[in-house]
């Protein structure tokens, strides 16, 4: 995994083989930065990166210049992973190590970004139900989007205010948001 672009631009993260990750590809990482990037000021926003893996997302956030990220993980050797690096890497990630629902159901504020990237076996329901607490909970800024992450054989569309979605090689990512209406009649 490297970092695209800004502060760390180049930089390769390798992460330890025993970790159960499966780590946004570079190309699908870099067509959403492009999308973001015409549609947000890196250093204005909040992120909230669950099921953050080896931290990817929340790493390219970091070096474009975000300064409010929150990384969520129940595997305690990547949460360990993610806050080594972004120590070693003076990034201001928070880490957390809790099971993602659960942090949902209990987390407070508000997100301008919330990125999800659950493991691609996950059933239908258990994506979408990401999309559910996130809305039922208030998480997402009002010009806020979600994104979730997942493989091109499964289906978002019957999601809370699910938007669009963009494919890239096997991965897609599903995109909510509050403004669903517009974006649909178009």
């Amino acid at each position: 995994m490297r970092i695209i672009s800004g502060k760390h631009k180049g930089k390769r993260i390798q992460a330890p083989n025993k970790l159960p990750v499966r780590p946004t590809t570079d190309m699908a990482k870099e067509a959403l930065f492009n999308i973001l990037n015409n549609q947000y000021y890196f250093s204005e926003v909040t992120v909230l990166d669950l099921f953050c893996g080896i931290g990817s997302i929340s790493l390219e956030f970091a070096s474009r210049g975000t300064t409010t990220i929150t990384a969520v993980d129940a595997h305690y050797g990547c949460v360990g992973f993610v806050k080594n690096t972004a120590k070693e890497l003076e990034a201001p990630i928070e880490t957390i190590k809790s099971d993602v629902y659960s942090y949902l159901e209990k987390a407070a504020g508000k997100y301008d970004i919330i990125f999800a990237d659950p493991p691609y076996d996950f059933s239908e329901a258990e994506f979408l139900r990401i999309a559910t607490l996130v809305f039922e909970h208030k998480l997402l800024s009002d010009d806020g989007v979600l994104i979730i992450e997942h493989a091109k054989h499964t289906s978002l569309e019957a999601g809370i205010n699910y938007a669009h979605s963009r494919k890239y090689g096997s991965s897609v990512f599903s995109f909510f948001n509050h403004n669903t209406v517009n974006e649909t009649e178009e």
